[in-house]
């Protein structure tokens, strides 16, 4: 089997943010992940993924908008300074936090020119933190109108343009499922840029179990292909977390 970790983001959040740390390691996860951790001090994360020794495994760039608006903007044109300024940001608080993957989002661009950008951009970053692994992701345009890099051969095409070592695909199940409606077959074409996956059920996004992607062939097919990263449970649990964990086993 895989090496699976939790995104605290969507798991335990029937428990305060800092006691999730805890619950994720007596639950049987040997790592983490937080999608936003910009909201609480760098150094009480840290402390907490050290006491109860767990990896911490990504998160996302840029940080959030306090005043709300988009989830991204590498790849809005007009936008690079403020894309600069918010992985400056995120590199702060990764210096601290220590990262596997910094995930950096797109946002909600169309169009050749904001495939420039993008590359652009993401070749600034990986110059600018050339020991940071950097990933990028495909996401769905169900759940995130308008997001600009909704295509696996996009994604595959600007990772061969902007060419450095640490930049790869971030492979998320669930929305590989909705964009193409085959994950084994998004799998065996791109599988081999992936430096992290997610997982999710679907259609709900509930605990990967059942419904119409099938995980177990998935994770024996990451075990045959030789997958070494982690695979995160990035989904809202149907009833309390820890009773809905039977699909790691």
């Amino acid at each position: 089997m895989p090496k699976f970790c939790a995104n605290l983001s969507w798991l335990f959040t029937e428990l305060p943010f800092m006691e999730r740390f805890k619950a994720a390691k007596e639950a049987g996860f040997d790592a983490v992940e937080v999608l936003f951790p910009y909201d609480c001090p760098a150094q009480e994360m840290r402390d907490q993924l050290v006491w109860n020794d767990l990896a911490f495994v990504l998160m996302n760039c840029p940080p959030p908008n306090a005043a709300g608006g988009a989830q991204g903007f590498a790849a809005i044109p007009g936008l690079e300074d403020r894309f600069r300024r918010d992985f400056e940001r995120t590199l702060r608080y990764a210096r601290v936090l220590k990262p596997r993957h910094i995930h950096i989002m797109a946002g909600a661009a169309e169009g050749p020119e904001a495939k420039a950008t993008f590359t652009e951009n993401l070749r600034w970053a990986a110059t600018r933190a050339p020991k940071q692994s950097l990933t990028i992701e495909p996401i769905n345009r169900t759940d995130m109108p308008g997001y600009f890099l909704t295509d696996y051969d996009i994604a595959a095409r600007v990772l061969d343009a902007v060419g450095a070592a640490n930049l790869a695909l971030q492979f998320d199940a669930y929305h590989a499922h909705r964009i193409t409606g085959d994950v084994m077959g998004a799998w065996a074409t791109h599988g081999a840029r992936a430096a992290h996956i997610q997982v999710a059920g679907f259609p709900g996004r509930n605990e990967p179990l059942g419904g119409k992607i099938d995980y177990p062939s998935f994770f024996a097919r990451l075990d045959s292909d030789g997958y070494k990263g982690w695979v995160s449970g990035e989904y809202a649990p149907a009833g309390a977390t820890e009773a809905g964990l039977g699909w790691m086993r």
